[in-house]
This record gives C-alpha cells, sequence and structure tokens, in this order.
C-alpha cells in the first residue's frame, strides 16, 4: 500500500489526463475503467466504471456524480460494493461514478451548488472550448462519452444519487441527453436557504453548517485522491455548552474557520434569499424534464426532508408531460440505502421498509426505463404512515381524498378544531443565554434520531408553549401539507417559532410509554414572514402574523394518544441563537444578543394555529 500511495501522487495525475482506460481482473465481478472525460470546456472529469464480467450482453449504465469521491484510485483499487437493489447487480448493471467539477481527481473549479445556466442556453451536443457550463451540461457530456466509450452499455443511462450527490441528479435531469433516460434524485440539496441543509425558512442551521463545511470547505490546491478541511476544532463532550461559549455569529469566522473556507463569506454576504439563492435553486428549474424522474424522501430526514418533496410538487407544474413519481419513507438520511429499514431509534416499523423502497420501486423505476418499456408499474405517490406503521399509495400529493382542517391553540394549554372566541395571549421569555434545547440529554454530535425523538424535555422549560388534544376516541390521520400560523407580539424587532407537531403516547402503550413522538418540526425566523427576499423588522407594537411551512407528514395518531403542538423560540444549537433585532444575525457580536418578550395569541381575530392540508 505504501508504495501504491507513492505512485499515485507520482504519476496518477499524469496518466490519468491522457484520458487513458485502465482495465484489471482482480475483482471476479466487474472489470474496472478509469476515464478523463473531456467537458465542452475543455476541463477533464475524472469517472470510474464497472462493468460486470458476466450476465446479460448489454447494460444500462448508472451513474453518480459526486463531490464525496469517486474512488478508490487506481488501477489495483475497487469499491468493495455498489447501491441499490441486488437485483441490479444480478441484472448485469454498470456503476459509473465521477467526481464532480473541481472535487478530487477532477479538474476545474468547485462551486457550491453551482447555478444553472440563464434560460435559453441549449444543452444539446459536445462543444469544445465553450465557457457556458453548469452541471447539466457537464452531465450531458459526461452520458455522451459514456455511451460511446463504455464497453457492453446498451445505449441507455440512469442517474441518482443521495444528498449532494442527489441534487446534482436533479440538476442532472435537465441535460436533455437523448441516452439519458431515468433520474432518481435521493434526499436532494434543493434549497438551502428555504429547507434543505444549512437555512430552514431563512434560520440558519448553525450546527450542522460548521460541522460540514470544517471537512468540506477547504480549497483544494490541484487535483488528488484526498479532501483537505478548512478547519479542526473540538467541541468536546458538550456541543450546547461549546456553541453557547462561541458566542455571537461575528465570531465564527474568527474562533472557527479563519479565513480558510471562502463559502463562509458568501452566507454573510447573502442573508436574504437573493439572486444568489434563488440561482441555485432547483425546485424552480424543473422545466421541460424528458427524462422519467423518482423522487425520494425521510419523513424523518435531518438534512434534506423538504427538498423531494418541494422538487415532485414543482416538477408536476413544470414538466406536466413527464413521468414523475415519489416515494416518502420513515427514513433518516439515506436510511432507504441501507440493508435494514426496520426501526430508526426506538420505533420499529414492522418491516423492512428500505427493502421494499429497493425492490418494489427502486429496481422497478429503473429498470422499465433502462432496459424495458418505460412502464414501471409503480403507484406515483407511495408514502409510509408512520403511525399506523403501513404503506400507503396516492395518484398525487397532498391526496385529493383528504380534507383541510386546522388545530387552534387554546388558552387553558389545549388544542381543539376550532377557534376560541376570546382573544388572549400565553407570553413566554426568549432568552439566548439559556436557548431551548433541539433534544433532551447531553448533546455532542448533532444527532439523525432527533428528528422524532422524545419531548418530554420540554414540559418543564416556562419558554415552550405546550397545546394537546383531549386523548383521542378514534384514529386521527393527518396527511400532506403543514402550515403553522402564529400571532404573537415580540419585544424586539425579530424573533425565531419553532413549531412541533408531536404524538404523545399515553402511559399505558405497550411500547414507549408517555413517549413524546416528534412527528414534525420547523423554524421560522420572524423577519422572513412577508418575503425571504425583502425581510422587515417586527413592530414591538403590534400583532404580527408569521405564516411559515412545515415539511409534510403522513401520519396516524392511535386512539388512545393525544395531538400535542409545542411553540418555542430556539432550538440550541441546531439552529443559531435568534440576537431579537433586525440585522444581518452572521455579523452580530455577543453584546446584541438580548432576551424578548413573546407573546403567542390564542383567540379572537388572532387565533394561532396549524393547518393541515388533509386529514383522512
Amino acid at each position: 500500500m505504501a508504495r501504491y500511495r507513492v505512485s499515485l501522487r507520482a504519476g496518477f495525475a499524469a496518466t490519468l489526463a491522457l484520458a487513458s482506460i485502465y482495465a484489471f481482473a482482480q475483482n471476479y465481478e466487474y472489470t474496472k475503467y478509469e476515464y478523463m472525460i473531456p467537458m465542452r470546456d475543455g476541463a477533464k472529469l475524472y469517472t470510474s466504471v464497472y462493468v460486470p464480467k458476466t450476465g446479460p450482453a448489454n447494460g444500462p449504465i448508472l451513474l453518480q456524480r459526486t463531490p464525496y469521491s469517486a474512488g478508490p484510485y487506481g488501477p489495483e483499487a475497487q469499491k468493495r460494493g455498489h447501491g441499490g437493489s441486488e437485483q441490479m447487480k444480478k441484472a448485469g448493471y454498470i456503476f459509473a461514478y465521477q467526481d464532480v467539477r473541481g472535487k478530487y481527481m477532477s479538474e476545474g473549479d468547485f462551486v457550491n451548488v453551482r447555478p444553472q445556466l440563464l434560460p435559453g442556453f441549449t444543452q444539446t451536443k459536445f462543444e469544445p472550448g465553450k465557457a457556458d457550463i453548469d452541471e447539466s451540461t457537464d452531465t450531458y457530456d459526461t452520458v455522451d462519452y459514456l455511451v460511446k466509450n463504455v464497453p457492453k452499455n446498451n445505449g441507455r443511462v440512469g442517474l441518482w444519487g443521495i444528498s449532494y450527490p442527489g441534487g446534482y441528479a436533479a440538476l442532472g435531469a435537465l441535460a436533455g441527453h437523448p441516452a439519458l433516460k431515468a433520474v432518481s434524485p435521493q434526499a436532494p440539496t434543493t434549497d438551502w436557504f428555504l429547507g434543505d441543509d444549512f437555512h430552514h425558512n431563512g434560520a440558519f442551521m448553525m450546527q450542522d453548517y460548521i460541522s460540514f463545511f470544517s471537512g468540506f470547505g477547504g480549497v483544494r490546491p490541484t487535483p488528488g485522491p484526498t479532501n483537505p478541511r478548512a478547519a479542526s476544532f473540538s467541541i468536546g463532550d458538550d456541543a450546547y455548552k461549546f456553541f453557547l461559549e462561541l458566542g455571537g455569529m461575528a465570531n465564527v469566522d474568527p474562533k472557527i474557520f479563519k479565513g480558510n473556507m471562502p463559502y463562509w463569506q458568501d452566507a454573510i454576504r447573502h442573508d436574504t434569499y437573493d439572486e444568489f439563492w434563488q440561482a441555485r435553486a432547483i425546485q424552480s428549474r424543473l422545466k421541460d424534464v424528458k427524462c422519467a424522474m423518482l423522487w425520494v424522501g425521510g419523513f424523518f430526514d435531518a438534512e434534506d426532508c423538504w427538498g423531494p418533496q418541494a422538487a415532485y410538487k414543482s416538477a408536476e407544474v413544470m414538466s406536466p408531460k413527464q413521468d414523475n413519481f415519489m416515494i416518502l419513507g420513515p427514513w433518516y438520511h439515506g436510511m432507504w440505502a441501507g440493508g435494514n429499514g426496520t426501526t430508526f431509534h426506538v420505533h420499529d416499523w414492522g418491516s423492512n421498509t428500505s427493502q421494499y423502497f429497493q425492490e418494489e420501486i427502486e429496481f422497478k423505476f429503473f429498470d422499465a426505463y433502462l432496459r424495458g418499456n418505460g412502464k414501471p408499474g409503480i403507484p406515483e405517490v407511495t408514502v409510509f404512515d408512520s403511525g399506523s406503521k403501513q404503506w400507503k399509495t396516492f395518484e398525487e400529493w397532498p391526496p385529493k381524498a383528504a380534507k383541510p382542517v386546522s388545530l387552534y391553540f387554546q388558552q387553558d394549554g389545549s388544542l381543539k378544531w376550532s377557534p376560541n372566541r376570546a382573544q388572549d395571549a400565553l407570553t413566554y421569555l426568549d432568552d439566548p443565554a439559556n436557548p431551548v434545547p433541539y433534544q433532551g440529554g447531553k448533546l455532542t454530535r448533532r444527532t439523525r434520531e432527533y428528528m422524532l425523538d422524545d419531548q418530554r424535555f420540554c414540559l418543564d422549560r416556562k419558554d415552550v408553549l405546550t397545546f394537546k388534544t383531549d386523548v383521542l376516541n378514534e384514529d386521527v390521520t393527518l396527511a400532506g401539507e403543514l402550515e403553522a400560523e402564529i400571532f404573537a407580539k415580540v419585544s424586539g424587532t425579530d424573533t425565531d417559532f419553532i413549531v412541533k407537531l408531536i404524538d404523545a403516547f399515553p402511559d399505558n402503550e405497550a411500547k414507549n410509554p408517555g413517549f413524546h413522538m416528534l412527528v414534525r418540526g420547523e423554524v421560522m425566523r420572524a423577519k422572513f414572514r412577508d418575503s425571504f427576499s425583502n425581510p422587515k423588522p417586527l413592530n414591538p407594537t403590534m400583532v404580527e402574523r408569521v405564516p411559515f411551512r412545515l415539511p409534510d407528514t403522513f401520519h396516524t395518531f392511535k386512539k388512545g394518544h393525544r395531538i400535542m403542538i409545542q411553540v418555542q423560540g430556539s432550538w440550541f444549537p441546531l439552529v443559531d441563537r435568534n440576537p431579537h433585532k433586525f440585522m444581518n444575525i452572521f455579523t452580530a457580536k455577543d453584546e446584541d444578543y438580548v432576551s424578548a418578550n413573546v407573546s403567542v395569541f390564542t383567540g379572537g381575530q388572532f387565533a394561532s394555529r396549524v393547518k393541515v392540508s388533509g386529514r383522512l
């Protein structure tokens, strides 16, 4: 291995630059090929391809474009396995992996969530020397090269990926290459300001951003098999304490990144939903897509829960003639690609949900378009009911059969299907020095379990408002879109609202007695209440309306349970603290953070509620 590392550093990049092809027989299942594929502007992108040695004479190509390494690199190294259903391996699929532009062994400059070219640019053919490129042109040129050069391929290509690679898959669908027949963006990075990864409704997802970009955001001097870090630091055994002692957001760069992460400056400069973010929003680019699409998401995905839902709905409108499918399961980030989707945290789903997806949805989707007649025989929408623990299918989403309902906050802490006539309010002190944690217990890393964890740790906090229904005398299924409508009077000029929809189990429940399961939770930065592009301060003398969307849900609250909603002003250190001042929070210093009194109104003309697009 030591000798291999030396030869890799000394000569591998130069050899690849000659666009040579390597084929080796160390792996009895696949022959590995490595290409440097030329793009239309002259940059070459490293691509590894695994062609099965046995099976059908010609197979389809499944391509993944990734910023996380298409390695292992070099003639002696092969991947230990390939993702997706085992049926794909048995059916002789060819697997291809590409380092995106500017990452690892590929040439060019890397741009986070690279914006799409302006409308009117047509990605039609390979054009050497043409400078206009985006992720769809890189996809077009890659697909074109693969079908012409990879041995034993049948001329059809599928594109897929999870998370950031899922975002590249969605953008690749815009390429329009005739060989690109089916694309599955799985938990795609759809919009980094409105709902995925690093901002939710304009609020900054601090812990995820700092942790991720410390490792990912370093500047690469030259192509190579490793990714430089942007920062090294230790949270220790108490993330809550670490981020609280970090202080104001103005301290992030001098204390953590120290000028080594240029993308941090983009975050500071673009603290509203301006053209910078809009140009990178995938859901607004899905016009006239030619290939079939399968959007995949997890209801309990801490990174990209919002993206697949938003993109599917947008594609339904912008590309109505395409075959457009969606599946939403009871999964954390990427759980559907694993072997066992039976349990998550303390919750048992009663069946292997991941295997169901891989065998009954994913394989049938790809095989229909890449080898068959384009009729996969799968429902347009497949969703998992995380309360009844069953798969359900629909012809559209949200389900048309569901009836809109609202859950209204009551002054006595109850939650009802109709508003209270009397106008009143409940008040809490939102103190940045004592923010509400996002999960109970001692926090170290950001857990994936917080998305459906027990919320009883909040019951004794005076800065959390709790509303609950009577004990249900029948099952209640809530399906589709959720929208909070908060009427509040705030002593500052900005604040955050976190609204959580909770399933409160009875104390005599056989499993997890008394558990308060988080079904849905989301944050809203109040200054964006009317516009994410043009924020405005709260008026401390007025009752303000703050509406915002939560990610969709599909959950049955069982007979004997209660439906619960909690409202709070912080979710720390998941979300950065709000200083209660109308300002660019990325520039906030320690002294900018002050407490605010927040009064949430519960009746009359200011009846705060959570609206649900459907009750089944």
